[in-house]
């Protein structure tokens, strides 16, 4: 999105004859091809494992690509799976278990919208099931998950999508073709940031008030956490605590690293240096509330990300890609590019010199770049690309996924893009941990010692 500050910038740099090519496009989301009648044989039967906001939300994009049935629901709390029957019928299967519901030979793929602990585990354990996961992010809780996932969904031949949707989004992949035809020139740097200002936006989630260990399976909640007695802040505002989450590197960082390495084709950075803390937010949360982190990636362009849960404004998230010949930033649904072409002469510093010199030295430097138009100021080129009202890029990453499901053909973001994400993402965390710069090997997806 052309902010404010940005737009000020590109306008106060043009006047209204300069700023050349100012078009507004609208961006066509994918054509629909018309749905041949369904035979019950021909649904793609779905269960939800992990049914908390994230989980829900995702079903509920899911059962709008068409063909798309949910047959059952898992969670560790009992009001959540009341409210699935509520939602989707009282024929949806049940259970606190979801080994119960890859037993089941009606169930052909799964959504995991577990706490970030749980990914790794349930995901191998649905594959060996045989079923097609769609993994919500970040893929990994550790580093150590991402290459048995990878193994997982090769041995087993299963699909695997993880889920920041950005990558499906028409936006998005605008932002790859314009970025690849030199439209900003050389990429050089990279800025993203995802803001927030508000008790939500920092995982306050509502605690129910029936909650407590009869109504919430708390063991099988902690899994591999450490075992602590029963406190239903951690079972439902899990994201706050390292035992359970990745913290705001890997529910936010994860969405901008993606994005960046597909509009970039990147797989990821070499080197990471970070800091963050907790500013605001001391309610005995031990996952920090502002982090920052730089990133140096091997093809020559550096990435630099903010997330802040005390931003003073409103909710915000942004990508801007800069290069040697303009500017293309990412907002929500929309993209902007601002060009202003390189100066061709290489200019000249003679107002410290004598007059006669200054005249010597301009007019051997005009016979050398002569002017067509002297009085012209660098011609600015602007452009923006905007998503249909109502456009839903989660729509199109299940699409994506149900494809590839019925097909077997890759996915957008299959295990291998999923774990060199939030592996750079995580690479923040560690980062602040050591208090020093963090080596990556992008390619083999290793911690460089």
């Amino acid at each position: 999105m052309l902010n404010r500050r940005t737009f000020l910038k590109v306008a106060s740099s043009a006047t209204a004859g300069s700023m050349l090519g100012a078009k507004v496009y609208a961006l066509a989301a994918p054509q629909e091809q018309p749905a041949a009648p369904l035979s019950a044989n021909d649904h793609i039967q779905i269960a939800l494992i992990g049914a908390g906001g994230q989980g829900m939300g995702d079903t509920r994009a899911a059962l709008q690509v068409p063909g798309v049935k949910l047959v059952a629901v898992s969670d560790c709390y009992d009001g959540r799976l009341e409210h699935s029957k509520e939602l989707w019928g009282n024929d949806v299967f049940t259970t606190r278990d979801y080994k119960e519901v890859l037993a089941r030979k009606d169930v052909d793929a799964v959504i995991i919208g577990t706490p970030d602990h749980w990914h790794k585990q349930v995901s191998v354990d649905a594959m060996k099931a045989g079923k097609d996961v769609y993994c919500e992010k970040p893929m990994i809780h550790e580093y150590a998950d991402g290459p048995e996932m990878i193994q997982a969904a090769r041995a087993n031949h299963r699909i695997l999508q993880v889920g920041s949707q950005r990558v499906s989004s028409i936006i998005y992949v605008k932002a790859k073709e314009m970025l690849a035809a030199g439209a900003i020139g050389q990429l050089n740097m990279v800025t993203a940031h995802w803001d927030r200002n508000s008790s939500m936006g920092a995982w306050n989630y509502t605690v129910p008030l029936d909650a407590s260990p009869e109504t919430c399976d708390w063991p099988r909640f902690l899994g591999t956490a450490p075992k602590i007695p029963f406190n239903a802040e951690h079972f439902f505002q899990w994201r706050k605590w390292k035992a359970y989450g990745t913290g705001v590197a890997g529910d936010l960082f994860v969405h901008l690293f993606s994005g960046t390495h597909f509009i970039t084709a990147s797989t990821g950075p070499t080197r990471a240096m970070a800091t963050g803390g907790l500013r605001f937010w001391k309610d005995g949360r031990d996952a920090n509330d502002v982090l920052l982190g730089l990133f140096d990636y091997p093809q020559g362009f550096n990435l630099a990300l903010r997330v802040n849960f005390v931003d003073g404004g409103d909710e915000s998230e942004g990508l801007v890609f800069t290069g040697s010949e303009g500017i293309l930033e990412i907002g929500w649904n929309q993209l902007t590019i601002s060009r202003s072409p390189r100066e061709t002469e290489p200019g000249h510093t003679i107002d410290t010199f004598t007059d006669a010199m200054q005249k010597r030295i301009l007019a051997e430097y005009r016979q050398k770049y002569p002017r067509a138009h002297p009085s012209e100021p660098p011609a600015v080129d602007y452009e923006k690309y905007v998503a249909p009202k109502g456009y839903s890029d989660s729509y199109d990453h299940f699409k994506n996924f149900f494809a590839a499901v019925r097909t077997r053909q890759p996915v957008v973001e299959d295990a291998v893009f999923g774990y060199r994400a939030a592996g750079a993402a995580l690479l923040s965390n560690l980062s602040v941990e050591r208090g020093a710069v963090v080596k990556w090997d992008p390619d083999n997806m290793k911690l460089v010692s």
